[in-house]
């Protein structure tokens, strides 16, 4: 799998600087107490199981910007499977900034671990012939990251913001008048732009259809529905899937065919990776 483009600093600066003042309140009375200001720790991160790293950066940032001299060895790189007890990465620089920053690198580090790992799972069952997307079910201010994340599992993002394209779900249509009238309305204003409508129902994708939906994203639960509405899609309009998708009907569905998959599970409710950082004097 191809490396990702890693992410610019400017985009989790910011996000890491909100979380360490969230953790520390006034001050790591612990560590103040115990540790002196020059004494110096190595911090070993790994991984207790097999997971897809993401984010090291991101961790390594929490640690820097309490210690701006801390010098990093990563033996792992995001994008890379880890098994357990493989050592990511070894740093070193003043005890007091691994201490503090422990909790704010962790919660990110495995986080995002976590998104790639589930996502480098599902697009593993699909075996190649499926692509496996996110949707905005996404952690507030942490969007950026977590779709970051993804790529890095192998998946590929889906819309970010409001104004990527036009998607009309069931409370646009019921608020516009239905279906027609809303795609109508949408084709008026914005001709060249294609129309996704999302579907729960096979008799909902005939609408969308008739109305000249450019895309229908079938969000259904119904085998025999989602096998009709291939059908009636084909070269009509492109198809996505999207729901709580398990991984054995990940492998079903990309032999029936199924393009993109959408799953918003894979931000929205993907476990943390088990990574741990154990510290060692100097």
């Amino acid at each position: 799998m191809s490396p990702v483009e890693p992410l610019d600093a400017g985009v989790y600066r910011e996000v890491v600087r909100r979380a360490l003042a969230e953790d520390l309140g006034w001050g790591d009375t612990t560590t103040q107490a115990l540790v002196g200001a020059e004494t110096r720790a190595t911090g070993v991160l790994s991984a207790r199981a097999e997971i897809v790293l993401a984010g090291l950066d991101v961790a390594v940032e929490a640690f820097r910007q309490l210690d701006p001299a801390l010098t990093i060895d990563a033996s792992k790189r995001d994008g890379d499977r880890c098994r357990t007890g493989d050592v990511i990465a070894t740093m070193t620089g003043l005890a007091s900034a691994l201490l503090t920053g422990e909790r704010t690198a962790l919660n990110l580090l495995r986080h995002l671990s976590g998104i790639a790992s589930v996502t480098r799972w599902l697009v593993d069952a699909g075996g190649g012939r499926v692509r496996i997307s996110d949707t905005r079910k996404t952690t507030p201010l942490l969007r950026a990251l977590e779709k970051y994340a993804v790529r890095v599992g192998g998946g590929v993002n889906g819309r970010s913001t409001l104004d990527q394209g036009l998607v009309l779900k069931a409370n646009h249509a019921r608020l516009a008048g239905g279906v027609q009238a809303a795609v109508a309305r949408l084709r008026a204003l914005l001709p060249a732009v294609p129309i996704e409508v999302e579907c729960a129902t096979s008799a909902d994708a005939d609408e969308a259809l008739g109305a000249g939906a450019a895309i229908i994203l079938f969000t259904g639960t119904s085998v025999d529905d989602l096998r009709y509405v291939m059908r009636r899609c084909a070269g009509l309009a492109r198809l996505q899937v999207s729901g709580a998708i398990p991984v054995d009907r990940v492998t079903e569905l990309a032999a029936a065919g199924v393009e993109v998959l959408k799953v918003g599970s894979i931000t929205e409710a993907a476990p943390a990776a088990d990574i741990i950082l154990d510290l060692h004097p100097v």
